[in-house]
């Protein structure tokens, strides 16, 4: 078994209280976390520091660890007698033991008597799970990574299709792990749907801009326009209206009992900003004999 100074790797003296181990493991997470800082050996800081905080912050863990004496770091050492006579692990060779399981694994003695420590279920675990909503529709395999115990852990998640916004989605046993014949915790996926730079959610609806050609608004259309899956071939009415909305039906977001929002196009005009002679004489010709006039009342057009 090597040696881990805690105390060094977190910066601290042996006798700093609760309160500074837990400012100074903060510190060195937030400075070290892999989504964060990118120079090398900062994932392995990060996981020291994780391993370090773990035992410190835990009364029991810490007299344990403090009772062992000091080595120097990574040096190999063996438990003394005196501190197997009041500890002891679950395995009882010590050479192929990692320190941080070998306390996470504690039963602590008292005149010579093991006291058997009550069941206790693991922590529940929670993340945020960013998903744009061509992925909330379609589903996708991600990775999830988190921190138990101070030990780095990861694994491949199969999102399912339809996952819709504020969704939670319940990984069993995947939290942290129970004690003493407790039950593994679980980990949480919170869902958050990620901006998109097209489509705008309103509720289990989508929303995007439409923009036509003055001749497109007045005649009518049949324009392609995108869906979260393939284009389709929107029909413009003719005389649509700046401001309307055109609806496709269920091309939204999934929605509670296996249905679909709709999808509806917001109408601009846009309007060329230079044209050639022959347009602009075209546009002349039909501010002639038009009668329609912009700001007349609705009423009266």
């Amino acid at each position: 078994m090597q040696y881990k100074d805690y105390y060094a790797v977190l910066g601290l003296a042996r006798d700093a209280d609760l309160a500074a181990i837990k400012k100074a493991y903060r510190t060195l997470a937030r400075q070290n976390h892999p989504d964060v800082a990118k120079e090398a050996g900062a994932e392995a800081r990060f996981k020291e520091a994780a391993q370090a905080y773990a035992v410190l912050k835990d009364p029991a863990k810490r007299q344990a660890y403090d009772a062992l004496g000091t080595a120097a770091p990574n040096e190999s050492f063996n438990p003394p007698p005196s501190w197997q006579a009041n500890y002891r692990g679950d395995a009882p060779d010590f050479d192929d033991m990692d320190l941080a399981d070998l306390l996470a694994t504690l039963h602590a003695r008292s005149g010579g008597t093991t006291h058997a420590k009550a069941p206790r279920d693991g922590q529940d675990l929670e993340q945020t799970l960013g998903l744009s909503l061509r992925e909330s529709l379609s589903g996708i395999q991600i990775p999830v990574t988190w921190i138990d115990a101070g030990v780095h852990k990861d694994m491949q998640v199969q999102i399912p299709a339809g996952v819709r916004q504020g969704q939670k989605i319940r990984l069993r046993g995947k939290g942290g792990k129970g004690r003493g014949g407790g039950a593994d915790g679980d980990m949480y996926l919170h869902v958050r749907l990620l901006p998109d730079p097209m489509f705008v959610p309103e509720g289990h609806d989508l929303v995007f801009q439409l923009y036509l050609a003055p001749w497109e608004a007045v005649l009518g259309a049949d324009i392609e326009v995108p869906t979260l899956q393939d284009p389709v071939v929107l029909t413009v009415p003719p005389g649509t209206q700046v401001g309307h909305k055109l609806r496709l039906k269920g091309r939204g977001l999934p929605s509670p009992g296996g249905t679909r929002g709709d999808l509806f196009a917001l109408v601009h005009l846009r309007t060329p900003k230079a044209v050639s002679e022959t347009e602009r004489t075209l546009y002349q010709e039909l501010a002639r004999i038009s009668p329609f006039r912009a700001r007349a009342p609705a009423d009266k057009e």
